[in-house]
């Protein structure tokens, strides 16, 4: 299991080492994100002014990942989701830096910021992580305070953004990796299936190879069912009498 711990990470060494190890350590992207956002959260924040972190993932042909430093945070990125369009979005997609400083002087997003607005946030900043490919993320900041943002804040946010990004981008690679490896996994698993179904049916026919695959999937066609799900069903009916390899098709 990752750490609970969240303390302060404003060294560049210790920042990028604590990401490092927990790029190791963490079973799954989604665990990498919830405790980046965390620590995020806590090294930007200040005694009695509590930051706000959201983060947002998204990869091909995946479903966007989102992480929060806390219910609250989370309800501001579920917000932002809802009405499709806001900072967060606009920074991964555009590649931007998007900085609100006021959100009563907010015109971009009008219904987005009088909603946020009604939850005490003042202000918002979204920086995009520096990732592979097509694939984007970015960092979503909100605050009580008008303006909290500004100069060094907005400093701090960029530079820790910049060093997290390596260690996002080798979380990024690992789930991409271990992807590949579950849907090889399962092709595997599919065709050693249908392999041993074609060997079942060259054994109960008597006939080649060639010909008892196009009988699978003849009878894949004439049921209109996955080729691996009748395979598996032939396989199936070997332990329970004669394997049902006639297919009517």
């Amino acid at each position: 299991m990752v750490s609970e711990s969240t303390a302060a990470y404003t060294d560049a060494t210790s920042t990028n080492q604590h990401f490092n190890e927990l790029v190791l350590s963490s079973s799954d992207v989604e665990e990498f994100l919830g405790e980046l956002a965390r620590v995020s959260a806590c090294s930007l924040s200040e005694p009695g002014d509590e930051i706000l972190c959201g983060i947002t993932l998204f990869r091909h042909r995946k479903a966007a990942t989102v992480a929060s430093s806390s219910p609250e945070a989370q309800v501001m990125d579920e917000i932002q989701y809802t009405f499709g369009d806001g900072p967060c979005v606009t920074a991964s997609r555009e590649q931007e830096t998007v900085h609100i400083r006021d959100l009563e002087d907010c015109g971009r997003w009008p219904q987005y910021a009088a909603t946020v607005r009604g939850h005490g946030v003042r202000s918002i900043l979204a920086l995009p992580f520096l990732l592979d490919g097509d694939t984007r993320a970015a960092l979503n900041l909100y605050s009580h305070r008008s303006g909290r943002f500004d100069g060094r804040a907005m400093d701090l946010a960029r530079n820790f953004v910049s060093q997290t990004s390596m260690a996002l981008r080798l979380a990024v690679r690992f789930a991409n990796y271990s992807d590949t490896a579950a849907n090889l996994r399962a092709t595997l698993e599919t065709r050693t299936g249908i392999d041993v179904a074609v060997g079942i049916i060259m054994a109960q026919n008597r006939c080649s190879q060639d010909a008892a695959f196009e009988l699978l999937k003849a009878a894949s066609s004439a049921r209109n069912i996955k080729l691996h799900v009748v395979a598996a069903g032939v396989v199936e009916s070997l332990g329970k009498g004669p394997a049902r390899t006639h297919f009517d098709v």
